[in-house]
């Protein structure tokens, strides 16, 4: 997966429900803005909010829209229901399965090594792996990473640690395999493209296509240091619809737009008239950098 790809937001309706018109509408929306591949039953998917039949159906209806390759979240704690939903997702159309770190209980380097290469034996489609530690509270450390490049179902990794460093000890340790690093946190884009990353899931792809796909195409074209500053552009924007307003603040701001970006699932709020207002400001400056892209 080369390029940047939103990791998909589901839009439920107003009772919860998967709203699969407004979903095949999403992906047109942001396809229409220039992504390379789409994430369906990533973390800003809600995916753990969902069933795994919901999850399946999700991947489903976003394969059958896509022209672009689907890159479909698989992850969950135990093998036997990642094994399951990967089946799922290839059976579904899907290109390759994002299979996050098992969490829950705690795992040495060892046991996740182990989990990896056994879930690769098994997929009938390239596995990447997923390291998001602010949510499971696991770390694939690089060295780890290293010795999985070389299995010939394990295709790349998401990194959103949003650790430069440990993503560039990461390059270093995959760069003679086959192997694709893409970046997880909007923040750093520029940086990790410029250190050698191959791409970014992120969660501004959702909102703004636009800046991501252009920050890649500056790199693409040899230009590190507009990518670098058109990463920094949207940084204030990436925190508010990430670590700041979350799941609800996102998909308000893609409402926003002109998105068809649903409601959030319980037990996430609807975010509150101060938050509103804070990302209207900063919506207002993103028009403002739009223009110029």
């Amino acid at each position: 997966m080369h390029g940047t790809g939103p990791p998909l937001v589901t839009p439920f309706d107003a009772d919860g429900d998967l709203d699969e018109a407004a979903l095949r509408d999403l992906v047109g929306w942001v396809e229409d803005r220039g992504v390379d591949f789409l994430v369906p039953c990533g973390s800003n998917s809600e995916a753990e909010l969902m069933t795994a039949e919901e999850r399946a159906r999700t991947i489903e209806v976003v394969a059958e829209e896509a022209s672009v390759p689907v890159l479909a979240g698989t992850g969950s704690p135990g093998k036997r229901e990642t094994l399951a939903a990967t089946d799922a997702a290839a059976d579904a159309g899907a290109d390759a399965a994002l299979v996050v770190t098992p969490f829950y209980y705690g795992h040495d380097q060892a046991t996740l090594s182990a989990y990896y290469r056994e879930v690769a034996d098994e997929s009938p489609i390239p596995v990447y792996l997923y390291s998001v530690p602010v949510f499971t509270d696991v770390t694939l450390e690089p060295e780890t990473v290293g010795r999985l490049a070389d299995h010939p179902n394990v295709a790349g990794m998401k990194d959103s640690s949003g650790d430069i460093g440990a993503f560039q000890r990461t390059l270093d340790r995959t760069a003679d395999a086959d192997f694709d690093l893409v970046v997880g946190a909007g923040g750093v884009l520029g940086q990790a493209l410029a250190a050698g990353g191959t791409g970014g899931v992120l969660a501004l792809a959702n909102l703004a296509p636009e800046a991501t796909t252009a920050i890649y195409e500056a790199h693409a074209a040899g230009d590190d240091d507009c990518a670098r500053e058109l990463t920094a552009a949207c940084v204030e924007l990436n925190h508010a619809i990430t670590a700041e307003y979350g799941i609800p603040g996102l998909k308000y701001a893609m409402r926003r737009r002109g998105a068809p970006a649903g409601h959030a699932r319980s037990p996430h709020r609807p975010v509150d008239a101060e938050a509103k207002a804070a990302l209207d400001d900063l919506l207002d400056d993103f028009e403002d950098l739009r223009g110029g892209l």
